[in-house]
Order: structure tokens, then C-alpha cells, then sequence
């Protein structure tokens, strides 16, 4: 069995075991209350070296979304790519309102008409003729206003614009809904070893969806790189996490609950002399055969570190079972 591609579904399309998300190479942006939505800084240049070094070892899926740095990330993942767009798979998403100008989100539209207006700036910023795989953004969309953009996603098909489609959500009944459509592929929703999602990795099997699974590595918490006592910058959103991002208190702290339970996992996901984050990747390869984890980077280091992960395939099963064990005791 090749470890190192997975399916996308039953779409045809093929892609490596292992994407990388575009969200923080698109850069400083805030919500209307001022606070933070990106990972800080970052330097342009450094993101395309990262980009292209990816796919020199080998990553071909690439996620993004429109919100990312208010169109930054997409602009900055076209320039990457340039002649190669052709080498590898794209995925966007859209449903977010924002102002480029001022790297401002301003709100969200479920309407298929603004679904069709946000697809075009996309596939202007990405530079490209045609999305891979177009998702909506709106993880709590109602599911009857959601269902008419899963028609509109079957024209863009019908139009050659869109290949396949799918909802980021962590809500199974609501990916259940796009899942109807001839040409949802995935659902991309958390997961990782400290934040397990049985029921989504059981609907992807039960309607054979590609399983995409963002923040692989808990918000950074899994790549080992936090500290008791770590602060993160102001234009960092773990510096002043929103609802939804648990693992960080308020100024950034990682939550030490949660770093003793990464420190409890270290061995086991540090076995055969993979990284923790290269561990915790290897993990979610061993608990479906459909999880494509995508985690985020801002560095070559970064692309390096993450793609080196494929070389390692997933953890054994006795591996899991350890882990399993662990998080209980722990």
C-alpha cells in the first residue's frame, strides 16, 4: 500500500498523504474589534521558498481560503507555484467578507451569488483556470441555506471551474449535507491526537469523503515548541485566543494541562526519530486511511520538518494503542 498519496474522496483526484495549510503565510489580519485572526508577521519570499521547497519533497495539496491575510495567502501561494500550478492540487475556501485594504474581516454571505463572486476573486488571486477543491468557510452555516450552496458548487463543476467541493466543519450533520452532492469529496475538520474526531472519521468512511484535517498539530502545541512561561506576539491569534481555540489562555500562554499532555506523548511520537510534530502527523495517518493532516508553516525549516513526516508513514498500530493509553492515564 502506498502510504505517501490518498484519495480525495471518490473524485479521481489523487494527492500526497500530507498537505500544508496556507493560513499563516497569509500574514497579519484582524476582525472589527481589532484582534488578531493571523500568526503575525511573516516575509514573503521566505513563504514562496517554503512553498517550493514543499513541493520539491514532494507535497502536491495545498489549503488555503480567501479570508487568509484578506487574499494575501492565495496571492502569495500563486506567486509560489508560478509554472507549476499544474504539479499540484489547490484548495480554497470562501464564505468570509473582508477588506483587502485594511486586512479587515468585515462579516460572512451564505448567498450562492456571493459563493460565484468570491470563486472569481479566487481564481484571479491563485493565478489559475480552476479550484481543486472549493469549501465553505462557514462552519456553522444553516444546513438548508448550505444545501443551496452545495447546488451552486455542482455549476461551478458543471462550468469547469470547481473539480470537487466540501464544508469545513466539525459538525458531522452538517457535512452529511454536502456530502449529498455527486462531487463533495472531504470534509476538512480538527483533528489530532489531543483532539480526536471519531464521529467525522466514521462519516467519511460511511460516505467515502477524503478526511482533511486541519490544526494536525494542535495549534503548534504538538511541534514542541511551547514552553510553561512561552508568550506569543500581539499579532498572533494564540495571543488572544477566540472561543474556539482552546490549548492558550488569554496572552498567549500555552494551557499547561495541555503540555503535560504533550510531554506525556513525547516518546512514543518521537519513536523511530521523527520530530514530535512529524509524530503527531504519523498519528493521524495511522487512524484513517483518509486523514490528510495540513499543517500550517511559515519557514523552510518549517516545510522541511512537516514533509519529512511522509518518510516516516504512519504510526503502528501498537503505537496507537499506546497513545490511546496515555491520554487516558494522562
Amino acid at each position: 500500500m502506498d502510504i505517501t498519496t490518498r484519495a480525495l474522496g471518490g473524485s479521481g483526484i489523487q494527492v500526497s498523504a500530507l498537505g500544508f495549510g496556507c493560513w499563516a503565510i497569509g500574514g497579519e489580519w484582524r476582525d472589527t474589534d481589532g484582534n488578531p485572526l493571523g500568526w503575525g508577521p511573516v516575509d514573503d519570499a521566505e513563504s514562496v521558498r517554503a512553498v517550493r521547497r514543499a513541493v520539491d519533497l514532494g507535497v502536491t495539496f495545498f489549503d488555503t481560503a480567501d479570508a487568509y491575510g484578506t487574499g494575501h495567502s492565495e496571492r502569495v501561494l500563486a506567486r509560489a507555484l508560478g509554472t507549476r500550478r499544474d504539479d499540484v492540487v489547490l484548495a480554497t475556501k470562501w464564505g468570509n467578507v473582508f477588506d483587502e485594504r485594511t486586512r479587515t474581516l468585515t462579516g460572512s454571505d451564505d448567498s450562492p451569488a456571493h459563493a460565484r463572486r468570491a470563486l472569481t476573486a479566487s481564481l484571479t488571486r491563485l493565478g489559475t483556470d480552476r479550484i481543486d477543491l472549493y469549501q465553505l468557510h462557514i462552519a456553522d452555516a444553516d444546513p438548508e441555506r448550505a444545501a443551496a450552496l452545495r447546488d451552486t458548487c455542482e455549476e461551478f463543476v458543471r462550468e469547469g471551474l470547481v473539480r470537487a467541493y466540501a464544508w469545513s466543519t466539525d459538525d458531522p450533520e452538517r457535512a452529511r449535507v454536502f456530502a449529498k452532492g455527486p462531487h463533495c469529496a472531504a470534509v476538512q475538520h480538527r483533528c489530532n491526537v489531543l483532539q480526536d474526531a471519531p464521529e467525522l472519521l466514521a462519516l467519511c468512511d460511511e460516505l467515502n469523503l477524503a478526511s482533511i484535517n486541519r490544526s494536525p498539530l494542535a495549534m503548534g502545541l504538538l511541534g514542541g515548541g511551547h514552553g510553561t512561561g512561552r508568550r506569543l506576539p500581539a499579532g498572533d491569534i494564540r495571543s488572544a485566543p477566540p472561543a474556539w481555540l482552546p490549548g492558550f489562555g488569554a496572552g498567549g500562554g500555552a494551557d499547561p494541562d495541555w503540555l503535560a499532555r504533550v510531554d506525556a506523548l513525547r516518546s512514543v511520537l518521537t519513536s523511530g526519530g521523527r520530530t514530535p510534530a512529524q509524530g503527531a502527523l504519523a498519528w493521524l495517518w495511522a487512524r484513517s486511511p483518509r486523514t490528510i493532516p495540513i499543517p500550517g508553516f511559515r519557514t523552510v525549516a518549517q516545510a522541511e520538518e512537516n514533509a519529512g513526516a511522509l518518510a516516516h508513514g504512519p504510526l503502528t498500530q501498537a503505537e496507537l494503542a499506546q497513545v490511546e493509553h496515555i491520554l487516558r492515564r494522562a
